[in-house]
């Protein structure tokens, strides 16, 4: 019996590599006379915002094209139903099986997707099998009870869902996870050049010497959540990050999509200023002597003084790399920004 196990590109088909493997060996000890083969297909399927019916029939059609027996969608896009996140989607009468990684969250990933995965195959082979067997009813309170609220679909299908707040809470997440942020500073090269720069500028200059001295924490505090949110506004606005919808029906998806957005930016451009702050305190001392900063300042230096000059040196330094960041092209902002989503239609196969 072969079993397709399709996943969106980025995190979705580093997650399906590892289940495929997992999934064949739960199922050879679930039917050990069966022989299971586990193919792997990477392909978005589906543009954004879509549903998980239009989901399901994509994953339909590419079960009839490549004659499986049953097909499991992994997919990154947030899927609803009257406000509440799906988290997971069986259609025994067509074969399919769909999760949503996000509505997942982002902590033990790999382990809810197994479970979830394998669940619903079970799921999917004892309906096929027996509708009405205890086992089978057994097999779906027990996935409710893992993934959430069990719906009937009148064809048949079995849908979980989470609660609205919670729920909607741990997808945003589990889309911010799946962005990875920590690559944003290190995929912007002009931006990082621009920032290194402009913190050893501030780091040698004695007038920011006597301003962060001068400076209360408060007002040094201010100034580094400013200086994020200036790069976080310029990458944003910059390479049109922000998206519109001009379909009604997709405003959830879209406002989903920008808090996403908005929530890697700003992660990533805090991990910049904290590889920054902590190479200021690293290098501050080798390039400005105690001596030196004691006759401009004019009292003894302490390491809190230091401190203050790493926090004002990174803050200045993130500014820095948000006028490098108008440098970059909005592909290469995006593709720092986004994990790589392929193109309905382009095909990765493993298996």
């Amino acid at each position: 019996m072969v079993i397709g196990l399709i996943s969106a590109p980025g995190v979705a088909a580093q997650v399906a590599a590892d289940l495929a493997e997992d999934l064949r060996a739960e199922l050879s000890v679930l039917m050990p006379t069966v022989r299971w083969r586990v193919p792997t297909v990477v392909d978005a399927l589906v543009h954004p915002p879509a549903d998980d019916a239009v989901l399901v029939g994509a994953a339909r059609e590419r079960l009839l094209v490549e004659a499986w027996d049953l097909v499991v969608c992994l997919t990154d896009l947030p899927l609803s139903v009257r406000r509440r996140p799906v988290v997971a989607h069986a259609s025994p009468v067509y074969g399919v099986a769909v999760v949503c990684l996000p509505a997942l969250g982002a902590v033990g990933l790999r382990r809810r997707a197994s479970g979830a995965v394998v669940g619903l195959v079970r799921t999917l082979l004892g309906e096929a099998e027996d509708h009405g067997s205890a086992g089978s009813q057994a097999a779906l309170r027990r996935r409710a009870g893992e993934l959430g609220s069990q719906q009937e679909g009148g064809d048949g299908s079995v849908m979980f869902t989470a609660r609205v707040l919670k729920g909607n809470a741990r997808l945003l997440v589990g889309m911010i996870r799946a962005n990875q942020p920590w690559r944003l500073a290190i995929g912007l090269s002009k931006a990082l050049t621009a920032a290194l720069a402009a913190g050893v500028f501030a780091m040698i200059t004695s007038d920011i010497w006597q301003l962060g001295d001068a400076l209360s924490w408060t007002r040094l505090t201010a100034i580094g959540m400013g200086a994020v949110a200036a790069i976080t506004a310029s990458l944003i606005l910059g390479a049109g990050l922000w998206e519109r919808g001009s379909n009604p029906a997709g405003g959830k998806h879209v406002t989903l999509f920008n808090l996403a957005t908005t929530g890697t930016v700003v992660l990533g451009v805090t991990f910049l200023y904290t590889a920054l702050l902590l190479l200021a305190l690293l290098i501050t001392p080798l390039l400005v002597p105690a001596h030196l900063l004691e006759e401009n300042l004019g009292h003894a230096v302490q390491v809190g003084d230091y401190f203050k000059l790493a926090v004002l040196a990174s803050a200045l330094a993130t500014v820095g790399g948000a006028l490098g960041a108008g440098l970059e092209s909005d592909e290469t902002v995006r593709a720092a920004a986004y994990t790589y989503r392929q193109e309905p239609g382009e095909v990765q196969r493993n298996g």
